[in-house]
C-alpha cells in the first residue's frame, strides 16, 4: 500500500470514531475482480478499524463467483459469503447483506473495483461529523456517455421519489449507521431501493467526492434499458407522481374539451353552422381516449404493485451463509 494512503488511513484510525465496520458487496458475475478487490479491501480495513467483516452477497451469478466466494471465505477469517437462491437484483442483494451485517456502521460498494477501498476513510470522516448516511460521489465517472446520461436521469427521478436534493448525489458507494436501517429491515415487497428506504429512517444525508476508477474486468450489468426500467419501477414503487401526472393530463384533456365545446357553440351562434369534418371529431375523440387509457394504465400499475404486495413475495431467499460468526 502506498505510504501516503497508509498515513491518511492511520490518521483516521487514530481518531477512533469507528470501532467496527461491515462492508456489504453485492456480487454478480465477478469471478475475475473479487480476488483483487479482497486483497485491497482487507489491507485497508485492517488499518482502518479494529473489527470488521466483509459480506459478499452472491446474487445468482452464472459464472464461478460462488466458488470464488467460498475460496475467499476460507482464505480470509473476516469474510462472509451469503448465497441467494436466484438473481433478485442489486438492491435486494444489498438488503440481504445489510440485514446480515453485525457492526454499527455499514459500507456498501460495487464488486468491479471502480470504488477504491482506500477512499472508505473519506466516507467515515464525513459520517463522524454527525451524519447518518454519506455517499461517495465520483469526481469523474468512468462510464460511457449513454450510461452517464441514463444515470443522471435516474437520479433526477429518484429526487422525486426520495423528496430530497440528496438524490442528485447518490452512489452505490455509501456509508451509513445501522440505526438508519431499522425503518426498513421488515420491509417486504417485490421491489426495493436502498436509497429511498434510507430516507424512511433519517434525513441526515451528506456526500463527499471520491476517486472513481476505470472498470478493470468485464462490463457493466446495467444497460440503458435496465436503467430506464429501474427508474420507472422506482418512481411507481415509492411515489404517487405518476398518479398526479395522470390527474393533470385528465384535467388538461377536460379543459381542452371545454374549449372545443365553446368553439362549436360559438360558431353555431355566430355563423349558424356546426363545425364540419370527420377528422376534427376523430382528433378530439383520440385525445380523450388517449388521456383515459393513460390514466387507466397508471392506475393499473399501482394495482399490480398492490397485488404483488398482497402476495407477500420476499425480497430475497438465502441459500447459505458461510463464514466465521466470530469474525
Amino acid at each position: 500500500m502506498p505510504f501516503w494512503i497508509e498515513g491518511r488511513i492511520r490518521s483516521v484510525y487514530g481518531r477512533g470514531h469507528v470501532e467496527s465496520l461491515s462492508v456489504v458487496i453485492p456480487v454478480f458475475n465477478s469471478e475475475e475482480s473479487l480476488p483483487r478487490l479482497l486483497v485491497e479491501l482487507s489491507a485497508v480495513l485492517s488499518e482502518l478499524v479494529p473489527a470488521h467483516e466483509i459480506i459478499l452477497v452472491n446474487d445468482g451469478s452464472s459464472d464461478r463467483s460462488e466458488d470464488v466466494i467460498r475460496a475467499l471465505v476460507a482464505q480470509y477469517p473476516n469474510v462472509r459469503g451469503v448465497e441467494l437462491m436466484r438473481n433478485y437484483g442489486q438492491h435486494n442483494a444489498l438488503v440481504a447483506g445489510i440485514c446480515a451485517a453485525r457492526h454499527p456502521v455499514v459500507v456498501t460498494m460495487d464488486d468491479d473495483l471502480q470504488h477504491p477501498p482506500s477512499e472508505i476513510h473519506l466516507l467515515l470522516e464525513k459520517l463522524a461529523m454527525g451524519f447518518d448516511v454519506v455517499y461517495g460521489v465520483p469526481a469523474q465517472e468512468q462510464h460511457g456517455l449513454a450510461r452517464d446520461m441514463a444515470s443522471q436521469v435516474t437520479k433526477f427521478v429518484l429526487k422525486g421519489a426520495m423528496g430530497a436534493d440528496t438524490a442528485r448525489r447518490i452512489s452505490a458507494f455509501r456509508a451509513f449507521r445501522r440505526e438508519a436501517t431499522a425503518a426498513f429491515e421488515s420491509h417486504r415487497g417485490s421491489y426495493v431501493n436502498v436509497d429511498v428506504l434510507l430516507t424512511w429512517g433519517t434525513t441526515r444525508f451528506s456526500s463527499v467526492l471520491v476517486r472513481h476508477d476505470e472498470r478493470r474486468f468485464g462490463k457493466s450489468n446495467y444497460t440503458l434499458r435496465k436503467l430506464v426500467v429501474h427508474a420507472l419501477n422506482m418512481v411507481t414503487g415509492f411515489s404517487v407522481l405518476p398518479l398526479q401526472i395522470a390527474s393533470f393530463v385528465g384535467f388538461a384533456a377536460l379543459g381542452f374539451g371545454l374549449l372545443v365545446l365553446a368553439y362549436v357553440v360559438l360558431r353555431y351562434v355566430v355563423q349558424g353552422a356546426s363545425v364540419p369534418g370527420f377528422p376534427f371529431l376523430a382528433s378530439v375523440v383520440s385525445i380523450f381516449a388517449g388521456a383515459q387509457l393513460f390514466a387507466i394504465g397508471v392506475i393499473g400499475e399501482y394495482l399490480a404493485r398492490i397485488h404483488f404486495r398482497l402476495m407477500d413475495k420476499p425480497l430475497y431467499t438465502v441459500r447459505s451463509d458461510s463464514g466465521s460468526p466470530d469474525a
